[in-house]
């Protein structure tokens, strides 16, 4: 194990700033951890983890264990300096039940205690605290080992000595509230994937995870001295790259420490992570807007310096240098300013000319060093300007036939009535059969339908001014009224909902997927503000003479045929008074699938054909539907498209990178990725009908 700063800062009492109480925390919780369900439970996790972080980024700790065990309880250990555990001169009581049980008391205000840090704000660890049954923190300092237990963020006993103890750090093991949380269930991916991008980020400092819950455990330990070099290397690992050496920089000016690693690949699209004190800036921020500013100038004055660019020629725009790329962009702020609650933008206006300036000195340094790499980029970007000025051409093409143009709509769109956006929708349906029921059966009023004939060009393995040929895609742009590409504006959207609905088979399966994949490369704000929904047509009707019940799953089905039975038969059961079809749900933003599950298919039943649709047990007849053309203009319209009873599922992505290495696993060139791919999910498939 690598030694700690033989310079570490001291850490005492006097660090610790108190602003407020804790109450608010249970009434609340949503507030502090964003919901009281998965996502919640890990922020938990995430929070006790932030503080060994700091601890790492202040010079402090290097090594970090996280431990599951079977009973709901985790366990967070770090070799930092430990919480103090001295009185504080505010509260009068041991620094350490200041930090567990007053919001906004931490090492992360006033001087002295962190230079820089994540977390939220101070409040996480006595939030996590506060949303735990049981709360146990031992503290090795001074020789010795302190603890004190914790019920629901109030203390059960006082801090005391323990015994002796060498060395120094923190432990704090804690079981979240049934009272709070849905479900209490650490799912191991999830915890892997994010100590992994933490490891990146944090370089040299070693975490391992261990899963206590199967005997024997599962241990798994990250280090990456290469900080985020690794894991640019990472996220190429299933591309071809354009060369070898991976840019990297890491430097500090005027307090501001700065890390930026590149480089490009064959691919057609940008992969960018940017990280402010190691928390994940989805919405970017001023380092974000610094490193593409820098980028852009640094490769126009190299292509013009080595004459890859003449007089005559266009300067590569930004969407040229960002084609192909992965980078990473990390910077420490001594006190970042967050824009909104989820931290997800960076908002130091003095971060953006620091980030210019070291990474334009270091580009410039490692192109005259590295000639040959220099080449590749350039190239790279000098190719996708070509491709752009083509694709421009093309989608002026497109618009000069579009409605953006304030002409025609796509002759096969049934447009709706209504004008207002925010009320319209637009279902996406597969051929003409489909789609004629579809048109039948909607609401003419807010329901616009767009067929689809056959596949849509695979957008992954193309770039803008191929997929501008597809004449599929063009009617799709034109009905959005977005635009695409550089002129793209979402406030030209004419449907605020947009609803993929295929067959339940291979086939639909598989053109949701290309348009999942169209939406997440050039449209991506449709689902990143909710406007993608899956629709959820039933697989079967379950009938009885006048009685009927659709059915959404192979539960569902055997449950209907038990109660429409007749009196006598076996499996036969009460069929209910006056349900015409199953209960459905209205739509709703907290029915949601991320967009990798949508994309795998293992959430949803992607059915081969069967070779009998209709069969008959004990008088109940089970007709299964192959496709949406199967059903009437009716049952298309009470089962899959009226919004007091159909089921829809809205598309979100809960993590980008990995929705990004699925995308590049399952529609990219590459065969032995994907074939892997397929063998590790097979069996996680439910319900597959062979």
């Amino acid at each position: 194990m690598a030694k700690r700063s033989a310079g570490k800062q001291e850490y005492t009492a006097k660090h610790i700033t108190v602003l407020q109480g804790l109450e608010p925390v249970r009434k609340r919780p949503g507030m502090y951890v964003g919901n009281t369900s998965t996502e919640g439970l890990h922020h938990l996790l995430w929070e006790v983890v932030d503080n060994s972080i700091d601890e790492a980024m202040a010079g402090r700790a290097d090594a970090i264990d996280i431990r599951l065990f079977p009973n709901h309880r985790t366990e967070v250990t770090d070799n930092g300096a430990g919480i103090p555990v001295e009185k504080h001169p505010q509260t009068k009581k041991s620094a350490l039940e200041t930090v567990m049980t007053m919001l906004h008391a931490g090492g992360k205000f006033g001087e002295g205690g962190y230079k820089v840090s994540g977390g939220l704000h101070g409040v996480g660890v006595s939030v996590v605290n506060a949303l735990s049954i049981y709360l146990r923190a031992q503290v090795k300092r001074d020789g010795k080992l302190w603890q004190q237990e914790y019920k629901r963020g109030k203390p059960t006993t006082a801090v005391k000595a323990m015994g002796h103890a060498r060395g120094t750090g923190t432990t704090v093991l804690f079981e979240p509230d049934p009272e709070i949380f849905s479900t209490r269930d650490f799912n191991l991916q999830t915890v892997l994937d994010h100590f992994r991008q933490q490891a990146y980020l944090t370089k040299g400092v070693t975490i391992r995870v261990m899963d206590e819950r199967i005997k024997p455990a599962s241990v798994y330990t990250f280090h990456f001295e290469g900080g985020i070099s690794s894991y640019v290397k990472h996220l190429n690992h299933n591309k071809d790259v354009k060369h070898q050496n991976v840019f990297y920089v890491d430097k500090e000016d005027k307090g501001v420490r700065v890390e930026v690693a590149l480089q490009y690949s064959e691919d057609f699209k940008e992969t960018v992570f940017s990280f402010a004190n190691n928390i994940y800036t989805t919405e970017g921020g001023m380092h974000l807007v610094g490193f593409r500013t820098a980028l852009t100038r640094a490769l126009n004055a190299y292509a013009r310096k080595q004459g890859y660019l003449k007089d005559k020629d266009e300067n590569l725009t930004g969407d040229d240098v960002r084609e192909g790329l992965t980078a990473v962009i990390s910077v420490k702020v001594k006190e970042p300013q967050f824009e909104g609650q989820t931290k997800s933008k960076l908002g130091n206006a003095e971060v953006k000319s620091i980030v210019d300036s070291v990474f334009t000195e270091s580009l410039n340094t490692f192109l005259e060093e590295h000639p040959r790499d220099a080449e590749a980029m350039v190239g790279k970007v000098l190719l996708a300007s070509r491709a752009r000025i083509a694709a421009r051409t093309a989608r002026e093409t497109v618009l000069r036939k579009g409605a953006l143009e304030g002409m025609t709509l796509p002759g096969k769109l049934a447009d709706c009535s209504s004008r207002d956006a925010a009320r319209s929708e637009l279902f996406i349906v597969e051929g003409d059969s489909a789609g004629g029921s579809a048109k039948q059966g909607r609401d003419r009023e807010f329901q616009a339908i767009l067929p689809l004939r056959g596949k849509i060009l695979n957008v992954e393995r193309a770039r803008i001014d191929k997929m501008l040929q597809n004449n599929e895609i063009k009617s799709l742009i034109i009905a959005l009224g977005t635009n695409v590409g550089e002129q793209f504006d979402i406030s030209g959207l004419r449907y605020h909902r947009i609803i993929i609905m295929t067959d339940a088979d291979v086939d639909g399966a598989h053109i949701r997927t290309l348009l999942l994949t169209l939406f997440y490369r050039y449209f991506p704000d449709l689902i990143t503000k909710g406007h993608v929904y899956i629709a959820q047509p039933p697989l079967y009707r379950v009938s009885r003479g006048k009685e009927f019940r659709y059915a959404f799953s192979d539960s569902e089905r055997d449950r209907y045929v038990k109660e429409l039975s007749p009196p006598g038969e076996a499996g036969s059961g009460s069929a209910g008074k006056g349900k015409k079809f199953s209960k459905g749900k209205s739509v709703k933003k907290d029915v949601t699938l991320t967009l990798e599950g949508a994309v795998i298919g293992l959430e949803e039943e992607a059915r081969p054909e069967a070779d009998e649709t209709v069969t008959t047990t004990g008088g109940v007849t089970i007709q299964r539907y192959k496709g949406l053309g199967e059903m009437n203009a009716e049952q298309l319209w009470e089962t899959t498209m009226n919004p007091a009873t159909r089921i829809m599922k809205q598309v979100t992505i809960e993590d980008a990178e990995k929705a990004d290495e699925i995308f590049d696993i399952l529609m990219g060139a590459e065969v032995a990725p994907r074939k892997r791919f397929i063998q590790t999910h097979a069996k996680s498939v439910q319900n597959l009908d062979i």
